[in-house]
């Protein structure tokens, strides 16, 4: 299930929140971000565009003396991981000097593999935003040109497309997070207010904005990190208090739906918010810890499923005559009048519903290893749907954004073109009776 599919953005009273017809507010005031004090509800409120962005001088002075780091390791010819190396299995294969630019671009690129509807306006806005915040820090060596060039993008909400699935924890989200800093870079797409979706060089332009030219050791910087999930778990955590704070206040005096049950639940928000305020100021680069994350949010389903089940309970005291004292379903003229019956019944299969979304995700996980199996050869078959797929994307001789690429594997997928070549070839190579 794509839990963000239909999920408006928190307390968005607007009836339209899609991407493309979404309104900007146009904020005076600023919020400073120095990588150590940004909460939650902050960052849901730069989601909403209530705050441009700046920077602390504290916070620029510490960018400043990261970036110092690097170009001295880089003037000493220093090998550093991500600096002038290779990334993953490629650790010690070294890149020379006047390739080092081009290893970071190729990274993003290689990267931005996600597939999906784009984040929303707010959801890609908190992404930004938590990037910058992890930057403030000043762990991560990128330059303060950089950060400025992502704040001022912030500020004109020129936001980059990017898609909602791909990110599998590794390393961070790498996917969502490469998209996020493509944009950046002038390519792939962007949205802004003025511009609508569009080329994003055209909307970067549009703006006043140059694209990005990354220096070394920038792209492993602007990718390596959590916010992908931690920003989605700060709107989390975030309507959760507010779904509490709204139970709190209709509640009634039965024990099974008293202020001590409810309490449980509202401990465990406390708990999972305290957990991501710290996240949201780690300086999550390379390399990073998704667990805490992870293991937070397993803690919060449960405690948000729990006061579903609350409600569903509540719910079926009002409508059971034989406990409320009320009429049956709560509808005059009963059995000419159904009431509340099947809303009951509604509640009750969400509920249950809920139960198998709390099965913990962070005790799976998934080896995403490819090996290169050439010159052997799979069978005819096989090797015919090869050269379909290569009939539309070409051979990885160089990195280029991914996404394009599988986008143009599924409509041929979609098409079924590789489901009638695969149904002639086994009627070609099996003799007739």
């Amino acid at each position: 299930m794509n839990v963000l599919e239909h999920n408006d953005f928190i307390n968005v009273s607007k009836e339209e929140t899609a991407i493309g017809k979404h309104q900007c507010q146009d904020p005076k005031k600023y919020l400073s971000l120095d990588g150590n004090s940004l909460t939650t509800a902050d960052l849901v409120r730069l989601g909403k565009g209530l705050f441009n962005i700046k920077l602390t001088c504290e916070a620029e002075g510490k960018v400043n003396e990261a970036r110092e780091v690097i170009e001295t390791i880089i003037k000493e010819n220093r090998v550093v991981y991500g600096v002038n190396t290779g990334f993953g299995k490629f650790a010690h294969t070294l890149i020379p000097k006047d390739k080092l630019m081009e290893l970071q671009a190729n990274l993003i690129r290689s990267h931005s593999a996600g597939v999906g509807t784009p984040l929303s306006v707010e959801r890609t806005r908190m992404l930004l935003a938590l990037r910058i915040n992890v930057l403030a820090k000043g762990y991560s060596g990128v330059s303060m040109e950089t950060v400025q060039a992502m704040v001022k993008a912030f500020n004109a909400s020129c936001l980059s497309l990017v898609p909602e699935k791909g990110t599998v924890g590794a390393s961070g989200d790498l996917a969502p997070l490469a998209h996020l800093t493509l944009g950046l870079m002038g390519e792939g797409r962007m949205w802004s207010p003025q511009r609508g979706w569009d080329h994003a060089k055209t909307v970067l332009e549009c703006h006043g904005l140059t694209p990005l030219v990354l220096k070394p050791k920038e792209g492993i910087g602007l990718i390596n990190g959590t916010q992908m999930m931690s920003s989605l778990a700060a709107e989390a955590v975030e309507r959760a208090r507010v779904i509490g704070h709204v139970t709190v206040s209709r509640m009634y005096t039965p024990s099974a739906v008293s202020l001590q049950v409810h309490g449980v639940a509202n401990d465990t928000i406390a708990f999972v918010k305290n957990i991501l305020s710290t996240e949201l100021n780690n300086a999550t680069d390379n390399p990073s810890e998704v667990r805490p994350s992870l293991g937070a949010l397993d803690y919060l389903a449960i405690g948000v499923h729990e006061l579903a089940s609350m409600s569903e309970r509540r719910t079926e005291r009002l409508v059971n005559p034989s406990l409320s004292e009320l009429p049956a379903f709560l509808v005059q003229d009963g059995g000419l009048n159904s009431g509340f019956m099947i809303a009951h019944c509604t509640a009750a299969a969400l509920v249950s519903e809920n139960k198998a979304l709390c099965h913990p995700s962070s005790v799976d996980s998934l080896s995403t290893t490819l090996e290169f199996l050439r010159p052997l050869k799979s069978t005819t078959p096989l090797e015919k749907v090869h050269e379909l797929v290569r009939s539309v994307v070409r051979p990885w001789d160089r990195d280029r954004q991914m996404s394009p690429d599988i986008e143009a594997v599924h409509t041929l997928l979609r098409a079924e073109k590789a489901r009638d070549l695969l149904h002639l070839s086994i009627i070609f190579i099996v003799p007739a009776n």
